[in-house]
């Protein structure tokens, strides 16, 4: 166990964490909507510290990042807890569990960094729960990684407080942020949370020059309204740019949210419409079947193929195309 960051120690040896937006108070013996930072006599204590529940290698496609080192292995680990509680979360086993309930070895954060070198992997990514709230050990990780010359990526839902946000990100090279909806509403019902801090955290990493890709699980019924997700690529065009990816994935019915039905194709195929018609520059589908290869907006020319999670073809040559358009992302 690890005393934690960013908490102020209040009377009756109660404390207010200010890691995210909830800033919970937590009485002694209790802990915040995350699960796993508790108050221990009036210490905010971490209790996934250096206890990651996962570890593998996986392609960097999976994350999902297509403009960021493609073809790439990425070490990718995970703890218990999130300060989400989506009802349609589909890594609820983690996200949902208390530390103590699953198999979370120690791993020291140097042993973190070996392996993914020992594995030839050119990032770590903190991924699969919300590892902001595990925010001790990733930053600790990430300045390790950084040392050894390997890159750092987040897999978050951008739920994080701007000062924490600022300190990690330093040591961070590229996130894929969850963006659920472009509705407050959305965010409350469904995830016990609000969009502005989300909206905030892109913002803040664009202006950090961290690459960022944004991914948004469209549940028909509840975020699927075509003005509303033109209104989400209109404020992505207007505050960030064109260039940063954007992943539309298919849901499929899990945890709480079972009354809704699997996201049909062309649902996904009318949001990424809406994107490219907008003027966003690069919009993929996920979780289907159907490929959207990386194309030059210049020229037209398919640049990256990829089959599920492999990239079968890259024709990027020092961030270019062969017709000399520069395209956006981190290629070596």
């Amino acid at each position: 166990m690890q005393e934690a960051l960013y908490y102020t120690r209040l009377d009756n040896d109660r404390v207010e964490c200010r890691l995210c937006p909830h800033t919970c108070l937590i009485s002694p013996g209790k802990r915040g909507i995350c699960g796993v930072r508790e108050n221990q006599n009036g210490m905010l204590i971490s209790l996934v510290y250096a206890r990651p529940c996962a570890t593998h290698i996986d392609p960097i496609e999976k994350k999902p990042l297509y403009h960021f080192l493609p073809g790439s292995r990425s070490f990718s680990i995970g703890t218990a807890g999130c300060n989400l509680q989506c009802m349609h979360c589909q890594n609820w086993n983690l996200s949902r569990s208390r530390p103590e309930n699953i198999p979370c070895p120690v791993v020291e954060t140097d042993e973190i960094v070996r392996m993914a070198a020992a594995h030839t992997c050119a990032s770590i990514s903190y991924t699969y729960n919300e590892p902001g709230m595990n925010f001790e050990y990733v930053l600790e990780t990430s300045q390790k990684a950084h040392e050894a010359g390997i890159k750092n990526i987040m897999v978050t839902n951008g739920y994080l407080s701007p000062e924490p946000l600022k300190d990690l990100y330093r040591f961070i090279d590229a996130a894929n942020v969850d963006l659920k909806s472009f509705n407050d509403e959305f965010y409350k019902k469904i995830c016990k949370a609000r969009l502005e801090p989300v909206l905030q955290t892109i913002e803040s990493l664009h202006k950090m020059n961290v690459w960022i890709e944004i991914t948004t699980l469209i549940i028909p019924g509840h975020n699927d309204d075509a003005g509303e997700i033109k209104n989400m690529c209109e404020w992505i065009k207007t505050t960030i740019g064109t260039e940063y990816p954007l992943h539309f994935s298919a849901f499929h019915p899990d945890y709480k949210l079972q009354d809704a039905v699997p996201t049909p194709v062309s649902t996904l195929s009318m949001a990424r419409n809406i994107a490219l018609d907008t003027g966003l520059r690069y919009v993929y589908l996920g979780n289907v079947r159907t490929e959207t290869p990386t194309v030059c907006p210049a020229c037209g020319r398919i640049l990256v193929s990829r089959t599920v999670f492999s990239v079968t073809e890259n024709n990027i040559v020092d961030g270019k195309c062969t017709c000399g358009a520069s395209i956006a992302g981190v290629w070596s």
